[in-house]
């Protein structure tokens, strides 16, 4: 694996400018329905009941009740606990919008490695499609990075043809210099169990549970580091920030660093996703206002 050492100065500034950029209406209201489409509407809280992934997951095929003269997308996908998958599948099925479960022992990931891949496998086979794991960071930051690497080759193995996105959660890694390491570690560990079709495989910054999350310049390292693979090998890799984006503006500041970074083919759901569960309701708000021409009061849109 390459070193890839990171400027963090030229990082910060180039990740800054990307929240000075204005945005014509137009754009905007286009940028806002693609952010919606590309959310993974999630739960990850001890209080998750049955009925309150019900109705997550009627919100994510309709994400508001009221009139719109443009009808707004169904959200990506729902992320919820593995033992929730079955409840999410009775709503979900057929309807497009995907099932992606945390898994592996979620969200430290210090599990022994049997019981993480038996927590994947029993996700898929409940009907996860997607399975969002994390890697162990103990030993990544412990040096011990072919463990780190044939731990993610197992779990891509375990869940295949489950689509797989690895959480590198970098608010525990120190410096970017790790981040970028971390991603080129998990891309190529994922390749090397086999050909990975574009959208397949994801790195997600975080697991949401640590601060800080999905920072621009996180997530600039790591769609640098998408874009470095892309060029050696031709294989598009997904990307998901996750963790404290709940601000339509910021979900636009991080579509403009993808556009510029890796163009417009990763401007698709297929390849881009938010790990969110209050951006949607502020997504919904900017779009109304923009076809009623006033805001709606937050209480208007439920949470779940």
């Amino acid at each position: 694996m390459a070193d890839h050492p990171v400027d963090a100065i030229m990082l910060e500034n180039r990740a800054a400018s990307f929240t000075r950029r204005s945005i014509k209406e137009s754009a905007k209201k286009h940028g806002l329905r693609l952010a919606l489409s590309m959310v993974d509407l999630t739960t990850l809280e001890g209080s998750d009941s049955p009925e309150k992934v019900r109705s997550l997951c009627r919100k994510a095929i309709k994400p508001w009740e009221g009139d719109i003269e443009t009808p707004l997308p169904s959200v990506a996908a729902v992320c919820v606990y593995p033992n929730l998958v079955p409840v999410a599948k009775e709503i979900l099925d057929g309807t497009g919008v995907h099932i992606a479960s945390v898994a592996t022992g979620f969200p430290s990931g210090q599990f022994p490695i049997g019981v993480r891949l038996r927590d994947a496998a029993e996700a898929v086979a409940a009907g996860a499609d997607e399975i969002d794991m994390v890697i162990n960071r103990g030993a990544f930051l412990a040096g011990r990075e072919d463990e780190v690497a044939e731990e993610i080759r197992e779990v891509r193995s375990t869940v295949h043809p489950a689509h797989l996105k690895i959480i590198l959660e970098t608010g525990e890694l120190g410096n970017y210099d790790a981040i970028r390491r971390a991603s080129d570690l998990a891309m190529e560990a994922a390749a090397s169990v086999g050909p990975i079709r574009d959208g397949e495989v994801f790195i997600k910054t975080s697991t949401g549970k640590i601060s800080p999350a999905a920072t621009m310049p996180s997530v600039l390292v790591m769609l640098e580091a998408i874009r470095d693979h892309w060029f050696a090998t031709g294989v598009r890799i997904g990307m998901k920030p996750a963790g404290g984006i709940r601000q339509a503006k910021a979900a636009l500041h991080q579509l403009a660093m993808v556009k510029e970074t890796l163009g417009d083919d990763w401007l698709t759901p297929r390849l881009f996703r938010f790990g969110a569960s209050s951006l949607a309701n502020d997504l919904l708000r900017q779009l109304i206002r923009i076809e009623r021409g006033c805001y709606m009061a937050e209480h208007d849109f439920s949470e779940a």
